[in-house]
């Protein structure tokens, strides 16, 4: 299975040059000497649409994806694509309502929203959040699935080699973002999207050429749809086991949409290349370029888990493979569903291609960690050290502090990831403990951006109370799907939020309420038109598979 010939090594290293050099070529020149923060955190304010949708999407599409989601595809079925699919609505919703109050109130950061429209402090204990929410979260566990991905396709698939796959992947993020900012990672990103799509489906195309003894896709496509029909269902019924992680409809009008919203909406490293559009129009034409691209992605990250399940159950029909169920089977008997994408890679598919689509795998991860590494040095940069101890520091300096503090972030995950060895399925686990502390954010921002009576004081203690709730509703012996618990728990925050907020408030209306004209979300024909489609294909996708 660990095997790579010298055809994929010499394709897996020729992408790796092509990254470097495009990452280093646009930044070329620009090491410091009077490259200001908005060049350097925002592209200078020249993304056009196509370059804005392609890097959103791979800095979305990650090991988190390929290996997490494609794990909870062998184990909940086509359900979990519901993240992907709902995702591409909310990036409608994010372009047509929040994009315009975010650029035209001129953000480097989405903390620096909470200062406008709130205070100093709470901007600050949301920095403080996210930053951590970055490096222990989310840098950690891209570091881990990728490098475990990569130990399982090229190595012994015996973890012996994680910490070596783990320094090489932050390296390799590393050695063109540091120098090039924003503008090396979203350039970069347009490479690694167009790659990342074409070795995703060549994955989910050879799997279901092999799925039967007779091989043919169509009848892959069948075997695995009859063999595995219960994995089609998008709507779980409440007697199905992973009814707790995706509760039936409840998905679709409850706690996914504080997921999403909180990810696509307020998350700095998603929405940070919307704010680098070159102008507004552009930004919603390329959040809605990425929802067609959202549209496609269950077929490269989800389908290859179910495939996989159906290799593993080994039912009538289904080609026969020495060993699968080993290759799934951790030391103490349970089943690594996690492993999934890997195994597909190792036994399916042939020399050159394997080069090709590790290289894909790897763009996902490497794209996606570079993104994390900007954005966090963005907010630490901009909300945490220029305000308290940097106010009088050069435009350079400010770089400076920036590259330095990425490095820093980037040693933290890599000691840090390791530990995330016993996790049994990645993606539910990033979403639920993120889904502790997403609900009370979300809950200040549309308080903040739609109820013009909210303060400070109700959304610092709605914040800060958002998360005992979180824990209570968790660890309460309720056995409430935790997207459950996401919508109450931001429930209850705005019901604080208000409350506090009526006793306290010295105004009718805040005078830090945020001015929104009709005007304001007037977004173009071709917006519309596109938006229309992407609502259609969804309408048709959840009927035919409801």
């Amino acid at each position: 299975m660990g095997s790579f010939e010298t055809v994929d090594l010499i394709i897996f290293v020729a992408y790796a040059i092509l990254i470097m050099s495009v990452g280093l070529w646009v930044s070329r020149g620009k090491k410091g000497e009077g490259k200001s923060p908005e060049e350097y955190f925002l592209a200078g304010k020249s993304l056009p649409f196509w370059a804005i949708g392609a890097s959103l999407i791979a800095a979305n599409i990650s090991a988190e994806q390929f290996i997490g989601m494609a794990g909870s595809g062998f184990a909940i079925g086509l359900a979990i694509a519901s993240y992907e699919w709902m995702g591409a609505l909310t990036l409608i919703i994010v372009a047509k309502f929040f994009l315009p109050i975010f650029i035209k109130n001129k953000l480097f950061t989405i903390p620096q929203f909470i200062e406008i429209r709130f205070n100093t402090q709470l901007k600050t204990i949301l920095a403080i959040f996210w930053i951590c929410l970055f490096i222990f979260v989310n840098l950690t566990s891209v570091l881990f699935l990728g490098a475990k991905a990569l130990d399982t396709i090229l190595g012994n698939g015996d973890g012996s080699m994680m910490m070596t796959w783990i320094i090489g992947l932050a390296l390799f993020a590393a050695a063109y973002s540091i120098w090039g900012g924003l503008s090396a990672v979203a350039w970069t990103d347009v490479i690694q999207v167009v790659l990342l799509v074409i070795g995703g489906l060549i994955t989910t195309v050879i799997a279901l050429n092999y799925v039967t003894p007779a091989g043919g896709i169509v009848a892959g496509i069948e075997h695995v749809y009859d063999t595995a029909s219960d994995k089609f269902q998008m709507i779980l019924s409440r007697d199905n086991p992973e009814f707790i992680n995706l509760p039936g409809i409840g998905v679709l009008i409850g706690g996914l949409w504080v997921a999403n919203l909180y990810y696509f909406g307020f998350n700095q490293y998603i929405i940070q290349r919307a704010l680098a559009a070159k102008s507004l129009a552009e930004a919603q034409k390329g959040l809605v370029f990425a929802a067609f691209l959202k549209l496609l992605l269950p077929i490269i990250v989800v389908v290859p888990g179910i495939i996989a399940y159906v290799l593993y159950m080994q039912g009538d029909g289904t080609t026969v493979i020495d060993g699968v169920q080993t290759a799934f089977e951790r030391p103490d008997g349970s089943i690594d569903y996690d492993s999934s994408y890997p195994w597909l890679i190792g036994q399916f598919i042939p020399t050159g291609l394997k080069g090709l689509v590790v290289a894909a795998l790897t763009a996902a991860i490497v794209s996606s960690l570079a993104s994390m590494l900007n954005s966090t040095a963005t907010i630490f940069t901009m909300d945490i050290y220029k305000p308290y101890f940097g106010s009088d520091t050069s435009n350079t300096g400010l770089v400076s502090v920036g590259r330095i503090f990425l490095a820093i972030a980037l040693v933290v995950a890599i000691l840090v990831a390791p530990f995330l060895e016993t996790m049994p399925q990645m993606f539910q686990y990033i979403q639920e403990y993120t889904g502790v502390v997403s609900p009370g954010i979300l809950a200040v921002f549309l308080m903040g951006l739609f109820w013009k009576r909210s303060n400070s004081k109700g959304a610092i203690t709605g914040v800060i109370l958002s998360i005992p709730v979180a824990l209570l509703l968790k660890f309460l012996p309720l056995e409430m799907p935790f997207l459950d618990q996401m919508m109450y728990t931001c429930l209850i925050t705005m019901a604080i939020i208000v409350m506090v907020s009526l006793v306290t408030a010295e105004h009718e209306i805040n005078p830090k309420a945020i001015v929104m004209p009709k005007e304001l979300f007037h977004t173009s024909y071709k917006f519309n038109i596109a938006s229309y489609v992407v609502m259609i294909i969804l309408l048709v996708i959840y009927l035919v598979f409801w």
